[in-house]
Formats: C-alpha cells, sequence, structure tokens
C-alpha cells in the first residue's frame, strides 16, 4: 500500500508539474478576460446609444459581440489548459449545419432584420405599401415586422420578405402628392373652373404652399375635358386630407354651378 501510495503521489506531482502552470495560466486569462469583455461590453453599448441605433438591432449587437467574445475566450482557455478540442470541434460543426439546413428560413428572416434595422429603409411610424397591403409600421423586430393598416388590420410579415421585395415608403419624405381629375363640358369656362377650385384649396390648411399646386386640362374628349389637380399635403394624414379636400372642392363647384348637368 506504501508503495502505491508513493507512487500516486509522484504522478500527481508529475502531472501538476506538467500541466499546473496551464491551468493556473487559463484560470487566469479566465477571470481577466471576463473582466476585460465585461468593461467591452459596456462600452459598446455606449457607443450604440450614442449612434441613436434602434433598441432593438443595439440589444442584439451587444449580446452577439459579448457572447462571441465570451466563447473565443473559453476556447482559448482550454488550448491554454492543454485540453484538446478536436472532437468538440466536429460536434459543434455537425450541429451547427443540421441546424443551419433546419432554421434556413428563420435565418432568412433573422438577416432581413439586421438589414432593416442597419440600412433603416422604414422605421416605427412610417406608412408603407408592401406585399398589396398599405399601413402603418408598427414592429420592427428581428425576425417580423407589424403593420397596422388603415382599417385596423395587424399583418405580421417576415422580414425575409420584406428584405427581398419591394417595399413602398410613402411617409419617409413628409409630404405627398395628391391628384385629383374631374371633367367639365365645354360650356363651363376652364378660366372659371380654375378660379373656383383656387377659391376652394386657399380655404384648406391641408394644402402646402411649396412644392406650388398645378391646375391643367389633362385629356380632351368630343364633348367634355378633364381637369387635373396636383396638390401636395402632409404624408402623415394623407386620407383623412383627401377627404377634406375632395369635399371642399366638389361644394364649391356645385355651388357655383360648375359641377353637375353640362
Amino acid at each position: 500500500m506504501k508503495w502505491e501510495w508513493n507512487t500516486i503521489s509522484q504522478q500527481l506531482s508529475g502531472w501538476i508539474i506538467d500541466k499546473g502552470p496551464g491551468i493556473l495560466a487559463a484560470i487566469v486569462l479566465l477571470f481577466v478576460g471576463l473582466w476585460l469583455i465585461r468593461l467591452f461590453g459596456k462600452w459598446i453599448n455606449k457607443l450604440l446609444d450614442a449612434k441613436a441605433i434602434s433598441p432593438t438591432l443595439r440589444y442584439f449587437l451587444q449580446n452577439f459581440v459579448v457572447i462571441s467574445l465570451q466563447v473565443l475566450l473559453i476556447l482559448g482557455v482550454f488550448q491554454v489548459a492543454g485540453i484538446q478540442l478536436s472532437f468538440m470541434a466536429a460536434i459543434i460543426a455537425g450541429f451547427s449545419v443540421a441546424a443551419g439546413l433546419a432554421l434556413s428560413g428563420t435565418l432568412q428572416n433573422f438577416v432581413g432584420g439586421i438589414l432593416i434595422l442597419l440600412l433603416r429603409p422604414f422605421k416605427v411610424g412610417d406608412n408603407i405599401i408592401t406585399q398589396s397591403q398599405e399601413g402603418t409600421v408598427q414592429q420592427i423586430q428581428l425576425f417580423f415586422t407589424t403593420v397596422l393598416t388603415f382599417d385596423n388590420k395587424t399583418i405580421i410579415i417576415p422580414n425575409g420578405q420584406l428584405s427581398n421585395n419591394v417595399v413602398i415608403n410613402l411617409s419617409r419624405e413628409g409630404k405627398r402628392r395628391m391628384d385629383i381629375t374631374l371633367k367639365f363640358g365645354y360650356t363651363k369656362p376652364l378660366a372659371d373652373v380654375q378660379n373656383v377650385i383656387e377659391t376652394a384649396l386657399d380655404k384648406l390648411d391641408a394644402v402646402l404652399k411649396d412644392p406650388p399646386r398645378r391646375i391643367g386640362v389633362a385629356a380632351l374628349e368630343p364633348d367634355k375635358y378633364a381637369v387635373t389637380i396636383e396638390i401636395w399635403i402632409n404624408a402623415h394624414g394623407f386620407r383623412d386630407a383627401q377627404y377634406v379636400i375632395q369635399r371642399q372642392i366638389m361644394e364649391d363647384l356645385v355651388v357655383s354651378g360648375h359641377l353637375g348637368a353640362n
């Protein structure tokens, strides 16, 4: 028994002498690395906050950077400690391939969400047309975007589709042009019609002065001519303003006798 104890002691001493410095260095590397990563994570958060990046994207980027550094740190600690990682690396690689195949659609939506949050083709509050739907952007998440239509329907659109298809941003420029076309018989002089329309538009605060509005003859027919009105209004509240403007023009034209029977 004494001889076995001496053998164990010698083997243990040899192992400590051989592996001890590496393990000690790995422990020091682990604690120092975690401390530095924590400081770096705080710096990243302040940097992203100063850049006015979306909170969703800021949270993701900060955690992605911190977790990536922590994984690299753990791999480095194993290497310094003398632990072989070839078998573990093979398992991780196989799992990554399987997960990539199973989650290809989800990953596409995830990448699409990152692109939307970085490039900002639209933001929360913008009015957009996409997937044959028009509405206001309510949320932009990493995997999907929520749009509320004007008839109060909530549409959840995968970000992969938004990043690969046409999206029309109706409110990005701040104002939109409204086109109205009316037809009049040739017994209604153009100058009189235009004067009534100009007077009606002057009554409305929703009609912007810049860019200037335009009123002109759009088409000629055998028994009538078409007048097109091009005016600019604020993008937000476009539909409500459209109803008010068209009603005012109609009422003034009816009162003046220019709209109705030819």
